[in-house]
Order: C-alpha cells, then structure tokens, then sequence
C-alpha cells in the first residue's frame, strides 16, 4: 500500500509500518512508570541502604532503593535535567525524521529503537513530573556500588546494544 495524499491514511500507514516499535516502546513506557509509580508509592524519596529503609533482594548484591537522579548516566550533567529533557525530546525527534536511514522498516531495527525510544520516554516523563529521572535498581559488587538505574534505563542499554551488535556482524550493513 502506497501512502495516502489524505493525513489521516498517510499517519495509520506510519503506525502500521511502525507497529512493532511503537508496541515496545509502550511496553517499555508502561512498565517504566509502573514500577517507578510502586516505589514511589512504598519507599519515601532518598531511602538509599538498609539502614534508611531499601529494601534488600539479594543482601550485599540487590536492593531496591529510591533516589533522584537530575543528570545522565551515571549522574554525568548532574543538575542539567531541562538540557537532558530537551536533547531527549530532540533525540526522539531526530529518530522520527532519520526514520529511514536508520532502516526502522526492519522488524530488529523496530525492536532495537522501541526498547530506545521508550527508554527515552519514560526519563523524559520523570523529568518533566519530577524534576528528576526515578532510579530503584541499586547492584552491589563487593565494595563497588554500580550506578542505581530503572527500567528505562535497562531498556536503552539494551536497545543500543543490540543495535551496535547487530551493526558489528554485518559489516558495511547497519542491520
């Protein structure tokens, strides 16, 4: 089917096209503010080790924590949540308009960049509602603390990943 001159037929062709993308990118949406929504809603803001109330999964590997982050991974532009906002918002943008290229007619390239731009939207709620990305997932490995993270944040590491590698395998290829 060729797309329409009339908007209406020419948006419905996109989300068909796009369909699988869009199915993950809500899954991810979805489950990101839901489980952000039930810490929010069970552990007071700042509740970071047992003693101030995290809840431990695995003691000395996983606990379930609440804290505020206002900068990019691994709190890099800490303070900068309306730069990080906005370069969110144009991201997502630049990923529509590049739709193309970027080969997002491919279904691993839909679930690749749904995992991504779900990602992206569910921060990018945090921090316009918030003022700061929600982070509950807190690892321990021996003395070192990894960075606490969400679901959003799995969801673009996973997403980018999976994209890198596919690009790796097939050279000259992005997918």
């Amino acid at each position: 089917m060729s797309e329409s001159v009339d908007p209406g037929v020419a948006l419905s062709w996109r989300v068909i096209r796009y369909r699988l993308l869009i199915a993950i990118a809500a899954a991810v949406i979805a489950a990101d503010q839901a489980t952000k929504a039930w810490i929010a809603s069970r552990l007071p803001f700042n509740t970071y080790g047992e003693a101030d109330g995290a809840i431990p999964v695995v003691r000395g590997f996983l606990y379930i924590v609440h804290v505020g982050n206002t900068g990019a991974a691994w709190s890099m532009f800490t303070g900068r949540s309306i730069l990080l906002a906005v370069l969110a918002a144009a991201t997502l943008v630049a990923i529509f308009i590049g739709r193309r290229a970027l080969g997002l007619k491919d279904p691993f390239a839909q679930v690749c960049f749904g995992l991504l731009c779900g990602g992206i939207i569910g921060n990018l709620v945090d921090r316009v509602a918030r003022g700061h990305v929600l982070d509950f997932l807190d690892f321990h490995f021996g003395s070192y603390a990894f960075p606490s993270f969400n679901v959003a944040d799995s969801a673009i590491s996973v997403g980018v990943a999976l994209y890198l590698l596919s690009s790796l395998r097939t050279p000259g290829r992005v997918l």
